[in-house]
Formats: C-alpha cells, structure tokens, sequence
C-alpha cells in the first residue's frame, strides 16, 4: 500500500486532522482528484473557494473546480507551513501558510496563498468542511502577534 493511500485510509478510519489535510495536500501536488476528493465530508453544506475565485458549494461543485484545475495533466504544487491550529473535540481550524513554485515568464519563482482548512469528526473520521484560500503576497508571511486594540 502506498505511503498516500496509508494515510488516507489512517484518516478514514479514525487518524486526525493532520492525516487528512497530509493527504489533502499530497492530492494538490500529484494532481489525484479523487485523493482530494477522499478528504471531503459527505455533506451537501461543504464549502470552497480557491485564490480570487468564487465560492463552490456542496461535493459536486468542489469535484468539478479541481477537475478544471487539474485538466491537462496539471497539479497544484502547494506545500504547507506555518499551521496555526485550534482543535476541539469534534472539530478542528487550521490556517496554513502555502508555498507555491510557479513558473513565470522570468522563470521558476514563489508564491504563497494563506488557507483556512476546516475539519469536523464525522462517522467516516475526520473530515474538511471547508477550504478558502486566498492570494498572499510574493514574500513569505509572517503571523501579527499583536494586532490594533480596534478591529477595523
């Protein structure tokens, strides 16, 4: 059994949040739909938006946005870091810093796409229920510690 498949099943049979969103992103950069797909609830509420686009809802929609992106061949070269988590008993946020190696008229370069992965214990095992990504900026981000005492 491959190292992808052990961790996908790991997830399914009970694992953590980690172990899905481990094989979320190994799906992103080998371009295997249905291992992202895998990581999925079976719910109709499920939500994604990639960077600057809009907002599929439900399995459907989220199967046909990555079908598209992942068309001809591509993958999503994503790796993830900088993971700020909060955990409860049955549910888990994760906001992940994602580095990406895309290729430019200039040649190979960085980007980086701040997420928010949320995941929720379901029958199968955890489980995301969400996905939003947004563009982050050309340099690495670096977390505010401290922000203004005023919101906006």
């Amino acid at each position: 059994m491959s190292r992808t498949k052990s961790k996908l099943q790991a997830a399914t049979l009970g694992g953590s949040p980690d172990d899905v969103e481990a094989a979320f992103y190994e799906g992103l950069n080998s371009g295997d739909l249905e291992q992202v797909m895998g990581c999925w609830a079976d719910e109709d509420d499920i939500v994604c938006i990639h960077p600057g686009g809009a907002r599929f809802l439900g399995a459907a929609a989220i199967r046909a946005s990555f079908e598209e992106l992942f068309a001809d061949g591509n993958n999503i070269p994503a790796k993830p870091s900088q993971i700020h988590r909060v955990e409860a008993i049955a549910s888990a946020v994760h906001n992940v810093l994602e580095r990406l190696e895309i290729l430019t008229p200039q040649g190979p370069t960085q980007a980086y796409v701040l997420a928010t992965n949320v995941y929720h214990q379901t029958a199968q095992g955890w489980r995301m229920v969400a996905h939003h990504a947004s563009p982050g900026t050309g340099e690495e981000g670096h977390a505010i510690l401290q922000g203004p005492a005023v919101l906006h």
